[in-house]
């Protein structure tokens, strides 16, 4: 017996090309698409796929359903968002460039917590850091508190695109994350390291010494690649 394909993957193809066609003007902005049933036989597929495609690009903000007139391109449409196919990050080398380009914005997000930062911040921060080593103590993997540590330094940059990026970027490393986080738990020198790393970033942020903290994040992310390439 054949495994069906799901109706995910279909719907994912349709929007990716309807997607294409859009950003080469084949559907230009404020264009109406045809309707379901003639993108159904184009693509030789069913209208629920269509539909399912269609809900992803509206949820994007790309196109937009009218009441008894269709569904028509958005003028924002032409403001490309960036976009990572999950498919274009399944492998251990996409992994790693994805934290190479995690590196440099931690890195500056760091330094700019330094400048920045309250003592709210910093009590946020230090809260955050601590809630990592009680989740693994618990026996947690410490993925979510990990995550919790690196928002609390980006949202002390009182820069919100900081804070975008990173929730981009994340949700392509949480698989990668628990490889690391997990591996990390079972050897005391990783779990150690990790420890030392997030407390130099902390130290050099309450500080303010910002080239201390970019340096330190920089080696945080340096080292969490080595890391994941040995797990």
């Amino acid at each position: 017996m054949f495994q069906k394909i799901p109706v995910q993957a279909l719907s994912d193809t349709v929007a990716r090309q309807l997607l294409e066609k859009i950003d080469l003007g084949a559907f230009p902005r404020g264009g109406k698409l045809p309707t379901e049933a003639v993108l159904a036989q184009e693509f030789g597929v069913s209208r629920t796929v269509v539909r399912e495609a269609i809900s992803r690009l509206k949820h994007e903000g790309l196109v937009e359903p009218r009441q008894g007139s269709g569904v028509f391109v958005t003028e924002q449409a032409g403001i490309k968002p960036l976009r990572i196919d999950y498919t274009e990050v399944s492998s251990p080398e996409a992994v790693l460039q994805i934290v190479e380009l995690r590196r440099a914005i931690e890195a500056e997000v760091a330094a700019q917590a330094a400048k920045r930062r309250t003592d709210a911040d910093m009590m946020a921060i230090d809260a955050a850091l601590a809630r990592i080593g009680e989740d693994v103590r618990a026996g947690s993997d410490g993925v979510a508190a990990d995550v919790a540590f690196h928002r609390a330094l980006a949202s002390a940059t009182r820069n919100p695109y900081f804070i975008k990026t990173l929730e981009f970027l994340s949700q392509y490393l949480e698989a990668a994350t628990s490889v690391t986080r997990g591996n990390e738990a079972r050897r005391d020198d990783f779990s150690r390291q990790v420890r030392e790393e997030h407390e130099a970033i902390v130290a050099a942020i309450r500080a303010g010494d910002e080239m201390a903290a970019r340096a330190a994040a920089q080696t945080h992310l340096f080292n969490a690649a080595r890391r994941l390439g040995q797990a």
